[in-house]
């Protein structure tokens, strides 16, 4: 099948003396988004040639650590939902929702 359309997603890093991230924007034109405000982001792709994931997280130096810690639930119980939607493995599904759980409940993120 051949590209009939293109989409493009855009990052947009900026970063103080110290080349430490201090904003984060990002637009998708498709989506109707157009430089958004973001104060953490995680991309991964996938390498198929080398079968490894490649990655990069970044965080604004004022993202709150609290928030930090609901980042990483709603991030790690969005993987299990796609995780699902990729594989159709029901009980790794489960699994990855009870760590979910988990971590919330370690992390006391019903009290934040």
């Amino acid at each position: 099948m051949a590209v009939t359309h293109t989409s493009e997603i855009k990052l947009t890093v900026g970063l103080d003396e110290n080349r430490v991230p201090e904003a984060l924007t990002w637009s998708a034109q498709d989506g109707g988004v157009e430089n958004e405000e973001a104060k953490a982001m995680m991309l991964s792709v996938w390498d198929s040639k080398n079968r490894e994931s490649l990655k990069i997280d970044l965080w604004t130096k004022d993202m709150p650590v609290d928030d930090m810690k609901i980042f990483f639930h709603q991030t790690l119980t969005t993987m299990a939902d796609t995780f699902m939607k990729a594989t159709q493995d029901e009980k790794m599904t489960a699994t990855m929702k009870d760590f979910c759980d988990y971590f919330a409940e370690k992390l006391e993120l019903d009290k934040l």
